[in-house]
């Protein structure tokens, strides 16, 4: 009998299949809602199935899925300048545009955007989006009076000489840089050279031709560059901490220890099986998973992170090396290890420094004061049971920093900048120096001041022509009011320029002391009318960085640009493609 059904069944699906034929016992009711369609069959209850409807496009609507937007739209537009912002901020080559992937991925987001050519946006889109952001900048530095700068000198992969510069400012209270060029820079690397590239910046951009201070690194093209500008030169500290544990590195034992790491680094980074056994021989020991870490000669901090992995993983590289009767020799003696260990010990607490000092996003110059005096109090003072090597390696590097440091257009910079900062305000300065500082201090707030009344006052030619100019009618009387008995007289204030800053500078030694997690700018933004003087000199004297590490970060973009497979590009177009790279917003 369920065979019976069964076979029915399947005889009556088959049936209801056939389009031009229906079973003549089965009621069909389509619901147009749902697109189901359930059908009844005698002694068989309800058959219900789904009844895809073919949804066929218009002809409307395929006819404008097809068209392409006019080159005019708003839309074709849009979508132009998101491709051109993705190369130029990513660091994209142009020909990205030309490839299959990449032409693929725009016609499934939309299949009417017809993509330009390449040359559509080396010659027109890009050129007009540096325009329109070196218009866009420049209207905002017009208003900046105090920056100060950066500036280095860097070959290219083709051996092309630039020299970039960027800038760092202050505006309603926050840190800004820019990227102002990167020029070709096939002359000699003079003093003067430089200098006159430097002089064509500010005159090009139209800025103060003085700016507050130029950090570079100690060339001596460069710092003579600088002198013949007449221009305050702030010294990178990175790069004078770099050089003064070059001065605690020198000795024999410590030369012997360090290439013995090399050797050892070297080993491992030529050879598969090599590396291969060293994993084995972590997993025996229980060491971590570690790579060996290789030096670079421009970083000192690569040093110590080298030494550090290697005495972590000293054990497994023993039995390595000591398997084969080539690398034997360079298995690290106990003298050695004693040696690297003084060294760690040594350096390992500065590491941190460099990198907090090289950031263009908060203040940094006011930190270089307090760091010193942490050097000298505490990191680099002599540790009792550390050994000798590593106490005569600290005291070489705090006296070449002090020696360097000590110079009075640097060490007065220095000053100025920790006491302008409400973190530390004069904590850090000598007790003997305090004194002259504050004298400094109201001077240089008088002379703001007055700079920034002067555009204020009216010429001695306006207000003769004011003499020619008829009476207007006299204002009609009005009745008294209870509350013009209680007006005070306009008359000017009765402390004189000078005792005002003094007031200033009471009140701010007077007031709580701020985090030294805090932000200082954020402080002066709040505490800006109560310290007017005061809060002119923050904006012209934090905005100095620290460490010329803002031109360094221009070479690695400008490594990213001009790669091997884009080493023919014009050094216009490099200049171009930097400038958009660093300086596009969102």
């Amino acid at each position: 009998m369920r065979s019976k059904k069964r076979h029915f069944a399947e005889s009556a699906r088959s049936w209801c299949k056939q389009k031009d034929r229906a079973p003549r016992t089965c009621s069909t009711t389509c619901s147009t809602t749902t697109n189901s369609c359930t059908k009844s069959v005698p002694g068989l209850g309800s058959l219900s199935s789904t009844c895809k409807k073919s949804q066929q496009t218009t002809l409307q609507t395929s006819l404008s899925q097809s068209i392409p937007y006019e080159k005019t739209s708003a839309r074709w537009v849009s979508i132009t300048e998101s491709i051109a912002f993705h190369i130029a901020k990513d660091m994209t080559p142009i020909a990205v545009v030309e490839q299959q992937g990449f032409k693929r991925m725009l016609k499934t987001l939309d299949p009417r955007y017809k993509l330009p050519s390449r040359h559509f946006f080396s010659r027109q889109e890009l050129p007009r989006l540096y325009t329109r952001e070196r218009e866009r900048l420049a209207a905002d530095l017009a208003q900046v009076v105090h920056y100060a700068l950066t500036t280095d000198m860097w070959s290219s992969r083709t051996c092309e000489p630039y020299m970039c510069v960027t800038m760092h400012y202050i505006v309603e209270w926050e840190m800004k840089s820019a990227c102002l060029q990167t020029t070709y820079f096939p002359q000699d690397h003079t003093g003067e050279n430089i200098a006159e590239a430097l002089g064509d910046v500010t005159t090009t951009w139209m800025l103060n031709p003085n700016p507050v201070a130029i950090t570079t690194v100690n060339g001596s093209n460069i710092v003579s560059a600088v002198q013949s500008k007449q221009w305050l030169r702030m010294q990178c500290f990175g790069h004078r901490l770099h050089l003064a544990i070059g001065h605690g590195m020198q000795n024999s034992k410590i030369t012997r220890a360090i290439n013995i790491c090399k050797k050892n680094v070297a080993a491992f980074s030529y050879s598969w099986k090599r590396r291969r056994e060293l994993a084995e021989a972590q997993v025996q020991l229980n060491l971590p998973a570690h790579q060996l870490i290789t030096e670079s000669p421009t970083r000192w901090g690569s040093r110590v992170q080298m030494v550090e992995r290697v005495l972590e993983q000293e054990r497994a590289l023993a039995k390595v090396l000591s398997a084969d009767k080539k690398t034997r020799p360079l298995v690290l003696t106990w003298q050695d290890i004693e040696v690297l260990e003084a060294i760690q010990r040594a350096l390992k607490p500065l590491q941190e420094f460099t990198d907090a000092l090289s950031g263009e996003g908060y203040v940094t110059l006011s930190y270089v004061r307090p760091v010193l005096h942490l050097f000298n109090s505490k990191l680099l003072a002599p540790q009792e049971g550390d050994g000798e090597l590593a106490n005569t390696i600290r005291h070489t590097i705090l006296t070449y920093l002090n020696d360097k440091y000590s110079e009075p257009s640097t060490s007065d910079l220095l000053d100025m900048a920790s006491f302008v900062d409400p973190r530390f305000r004069g904590t850090y300065v000598c007790s003997e120096k305090l004194a002259a500082l504050k004298e400094r201090v109201i001077y240089e707030a008088q002379e703001l001041l007055a700079n920034d009344a002067a555009p204020n006052q009216v010429s001695p030619q306006s207000a003769a022509e004011q003499c020619f100019v008829t009476d207007p009618a006299p204002p009609v009387a009005k009745k008294k009011t209870l509350a013009s008995f209680f007006e005070q007289d306009a008359t000017p204030s009765a402390f004189s320029p000078r005792e005002s800053i003094q007031n200033e500078l009471s009140s701010y030694f007077q007031s709580v002391c701020l985090d030294s997690k805090a932000d200082p700018l954020q402080w002066w933004r709040e505490h800006e009318v109560a310290y007017p003087a005061l809060s002119s000199l923050a904006r012209k004297y934090l905005c100095v960085p620290a460490t010329s590490s803002p031109s360094e970060r221009i070479f690695s973009c400008s490594g990213n640009i001009v790669t091997c497979q884009r080493a023919s590009l014009k050094p216009d177009t490099v200049d171009r493609l930097v400038f958009l790279a660093k300086n596009l917003e969102m």
